[in-house]
């Protein structure tokens, strides 16, 4: 849980509120303005109502050049940006011919392999030759290459399952799956800030849906209690199945899962558990095999793993890892499975590939070098970053640690002046978090040397004194520590 400092959240508030107040009044002259000169479609209803977009136009708008920002280069450490201009402030961006050459803290890479590799690049090359981009087909038309069989049989080995099914879509993975899972008469008990493709699959699948304060085991011991006690809705009749959703590492926390804890409550009151492992998975673990072999979690107790290959492996979609019999069933029942376009061959030789590298199969270290460099990486930057006096969120060997900026003022200010010191840095706000809890994720990948980490900390902490972000008393130097030990002396 976070705690926002009296003045902080003072300011935020009124800062937003300004912005609300000068925005329905422009909205105000406009509507005047529209009467007058009777531009809209006669007998049809606005496609887009006032209250509707009024964040986009008169907020999201102001600030727009810090979102999207196109590249023009492989997302490694260092990438090049397209420079965007506008001339109608801000309504509309226009593409350059310059580029700028940033550092990347920005993009999913976690292990470097969204690069070139030396073993990936040259197998996907030749799946491309031999297989084409697309299979153009669905699963169960012609869209089932040996390489789809192959990637199943390599992601449930890596998991440690019996089975896999692959998808092209890793948003699609959750959003698809949850509905066939569960439906009326079903309970999905969720955590609060499970990411938007768990909440959509949920509200999708028409189950009753209850959600457990972020992260806390005894809090949804609490729930699991409540809602086994008093049963479905109206008839109170026993829930034909109760699923537990988390994720392995929060994306906008950066936090670890207490998974223990909680497959060890869903033991008790016979709960399934679904692991959403989409940033865990190949970034954290000896062997890179995620959160489970982070935390000592045996696989068999967690029924449902999902995960995604965009961050740790370079590619694109996700999966579903089980037992035999529930893959059998997602096979015959899933839509993304009978209806979507099957993931592409290349893709699918990358994910091969890659988990080659990590377990070591390529015949080099390098998959265990990128595991040790990242998380050394991660927790050098975490407590540098800590001791300048930024407010980080999330946990030890977590790739993933948004810095708290709050207000949103701060949010335009933090991104526009480290992308002038050749910094690129996402900043994310309403409604992908809190109103309050605006942030700069920052995400920590094996391909960047010490050297970066050590430039991209000068930058943001200049630039985090200029705007205000110090939230904390910075620590004093070593450096600093000895000379004033000299001087007593």
């Amino acid at each position: 849980m976070i705690t926002i400092p009296y003045l902080t959240a003072l300011s935020t508030y009124f800062s937003y509120g300004l912005l609300f107040a000068f925005g329905q009044m422009r909205d105000f002259f406009r509507n005047i303005v529209d009467w007058w000169s009777n531009s809209t479609l006669q007998g049809y209803a606005p496609i887009c109502l006032g209250l509707e977009d009024f964040y986009i136009r008169r907020l999201y708008l102001r600030i727009q050049d810090c979102f999207n920002r196109p590249i023009s280069s492989p997302p490694d450490a260092w990438f090049d940006v397209v420079e965007r201009v506008s001339n109608d402030n801000n309504k509309t961006l226009k593409r350059t011919t310059k580029v700028h050459r940033c550092l990347n803290l920005g993009s999913y890479n976690y292990l470097g392999f969204a690069a070139s590799d030396e073993y990936c690049t040259p197998r996907v090359i030749e799946s491309l030759k031999k297989f084409s981009p697309s299979t153009c087909s669905t699963r169960v038309d012609g869209g089932t290459t040996t390489l789809h069989a192959e990637l199943e049989e390599c992601v449930a080995n890596f998991v440690g399952k019996p089975a896999a099914i692959v998808f092209g879509m890793g948003y699609a993975t959750n959003s698809a799956i949850l509905p066939v899972l569960l439906g009326k008469g079903g309970l999905i008990i969720s955590d609060s800030l499970n990411h938007n493709s768990i909440v959509n699959g949920a509200r999708g699948s028409g189950a009753t849906v209850r959600v457990f304060q972020h992260n806390t085991p005894y809090h949804l011991e609490k729930v699991l209690r409540e809602q086994i006690a008093e049963g479905q809705p109206r008839t109170h009749r026993p829930w034909k199945k109760i699923m537990v959703v988390v994720e392995g590492i929060y994306s906008m926390e950066g936090e670890l899962c207490k998974l223990p804890e909680i497959v060890f409550i869903c033991k008790k009151y016979k709960a399934y558990v679904y692991l959403d492992e989409a940033h865990s998975i190949g970034a954290i673990g000896k062997t890179g095999r995620g959160v489970c072999e982070l935390l000592g979690v045996d696989t068999a107790d967690v029924d449902i793993m999902m995960g995604t290959f965009t961050k740790s492996f370079g590619s694109c979609g996700g999966y579903i890892a089980g037992s035999k019999e529930l893959i059998q069933y997602l096979k015959y029942t899933c839509p993304a499975h009978l209806y979507a376009t099957s993931i592409s061959p290349p893709a699918a030789q990358q994910i091969i590939s890659a988990v080659k590298v990590i377990l070591g199969e390529d015949g080099s270290s390098r998959g265990a070098q990128k595991l040790a460099r990242i998380r050394e990486n991660g927790n050098f930057f975490r407590s540098e970053l800590q001791k300048m006096g930024f407010e980080v969120l999330g946990d030890n060997d977590s790739p993933v640690m948004p810095v708290m900026l709050y207000n949103p003022a701060k949010i335009p200010a933090f991104s526009r002046e480290c992308l002038k010191r050749n910094v690129a840095v996402v900043t994310v706000a309403f409604p992908a978090t809190p109103l309050l809890l605006a942030r700069a994720r920052i995400c920590i990948s094996a391909a960047h040397s010490r050297e970066d980490l050590i430039k991209a900390l000068e930058v943001i902490s200049n630039v985090g004194d200029m705007v205000g972000i110090k939230y904390f008393p910075a620590e004093p130097k070593k450096q600093q520590l000895e000379g004033d030990r000299v001087k007593l002396e």
